[in-house]
């Protein structure tokens, strides 16, 4: 198993995810300065996440407004292949300079 680059933050935060034209509201479980896992309900297309496939997460950050992550899937997860959410593994392409401010204000 490949060990975590950076330790992970428990958190508790409201996001979108950006499939296409579509937001779709999410909850931030945990991130660090490399990846995010978000809770999502399942996508009403009934395609799965597929490892590799970029994802867009819109992050309200405190009070320096909203910043746009491009991410790429690593892993997703059903709670039930009928339940009502996905957990889904990140890992954030690029992270802005602001981004990795905003994880040194949660240590």
């Amino acid at each position: 198993m490949e060990k975590r680059r950076s330790r992970r933050i428990q958190v508790n935060f409201s996001a979108e995810r950006i499939s296409g034209d579509q937001n779709h509201a999410v909850f931030i479980e945990n991130l660090s300065e490399n990846g995010i896992c978000m809770i999502t309900t399942p996508s009403r297309s009934g395609k799965p996440f597929i490892p590799g496939s970029p994802v867009t997460v819109k992050l309200k950050l405190s009070r320096d407004g909203i910043l746009d992550l491009d991410c790429r899937v690593i892993w997703s997860h059903e709670t039930d292949p009928k339940g009502p959410t996905t957990s889904v593994g990140l890992e954030i392409i690029d992270p802005p300079a602001k981004y990795l401010e905003f994880i040194k204000t949660l240590h």
